[in-house]
């Protein structure tokens, strides 16, 4: 998932926003391993007119039905919810195949 915030969050409540969408991907019981990252920020990335991410949610799971599963949970549709309701936020999504 690459997560782009409409304003700039607070350290601490993008941290927490990080804590709570891994901890409820990792509740499910249907994800392999969960992991977030802030984004790294470049000089001139704003001059390209592309989704320019706050945070990054790794998750991997056994395959594309499990990963279905995982968000369709309702727990993770709350945490999901709580935070819209708090601060807009878009999601991209790039499912893939395992790296190398």
């Amino acid at each position: 998932m690459i997560v782009s915030f409409d304003e700039p969050l607070p350290d601490a409540e993008l941290d927490q926003y990080l804590t709570d969408i891994e901890r409820a991907m990792a509740e499910t019981g249907f994800t392999q391993s969960v992991a977030t990252r802030r984004h790294v920020a470049v000089p001139g990335e704003e001059a390209i007119p592309a989704l320019i991410a706050t945070a990054i949610v790794q998750v991997s799971v056994a395959d594309t039905d499990t990963l279905a599963k995982a968000f369709s949970a309702p727990a993770l549709h709350e945490v999901i919810d709580r935070w819209q309701s708090r601060h807009s936020y878009k999601v991209a999504w790039a499912n893939h195949e395992p790296l190398a």
